[in-house]
Parts: structure tokens; sequence; C-alpha cells
């Protein structure tokens, strides 16, 4: 797995600034995930899209809840879209960010102790 993550930026027809991710965000990459976003720069409404990464262990989540709390803490609206079940059950500040889509969110497992 490389130690990168790759984003590709754009704004929506609402006005929203999209992230959409690709690759694995892992140790290896969180800080360089962390690194793509400066909330306080932002607009009021963003969205996360993992669509095309993949959330592989616990540091990871702990860098999206980190960034969770940035956004709240600058004010900004943040969404977070297709993470998986684990995902979810494991974010702790992100929670209440997610928009769930049974139908397209992915299903894979994290490398994780807190899941039994």
């Amino acid at each position: 797995m490389p130690g990168k993550i790759n984003v590709r930026t754009r704004i929506d027809d609402a006005g929203r600034k999209v992230y959409e991710l690709e690759g694995s965000l892992f140790f290896a990459s969180a800080t360089n995930f962390a690194e793509l976003f400066t909330p306080k720069d932002e607009p009021q409404l963003v969205v996360i899209e993992f669509g095309k990464a993949k959330v592989v262990d616990h540091s990871a989540i702990e860098t999206i809840d980190a960034l969770a709390l940035r956004y709240q803490q600058a004010g900004k609206v943040l969404h977070l879209r297709h993470l998986s079940p684990d995902c979810l059950e494991l974010l702790d500040n992100a929670k209440p960010m997610v928009e769930v889509n049974a139908f397209e969110d992915p299903h894979y497992h994290i490398a994780d102790d807190k899941l039994g």
C-alpha cells in the first residue's frame, strides 16, 4: 500500500466543496490526508467522498475524527459519504456527519481490536 491518498476537488451544483478520495487511508497516509484540508478556508458546506478510498486501520479512524472536530470548531458543515459500516461503528466525533446509503456504501473490515 502506498503512503499517499489522492484527492480531486470540485464545487458541486449546490456550492459545496467536494473532496473525492482515492487510495487507502491508514497509518502511513493519515498525515498526508489531514494536510489536504484547511477548514477555516473552506466554504460553509464540505463533502468528503470515500467511494474510491478504503479506510484500513484505527489510525485512519482517529484522523477522520480529528478532521471532523476541526470542521466543527471552524463552524463548518462536513458530510462524509460512502464509509463502511465498520467505520461508522468506530467513529466518535465524525459519526453524526456520515451519510449512510446501504446500497452504495462499501462493505469491508478495518484492522482494529475494538470491533468484535
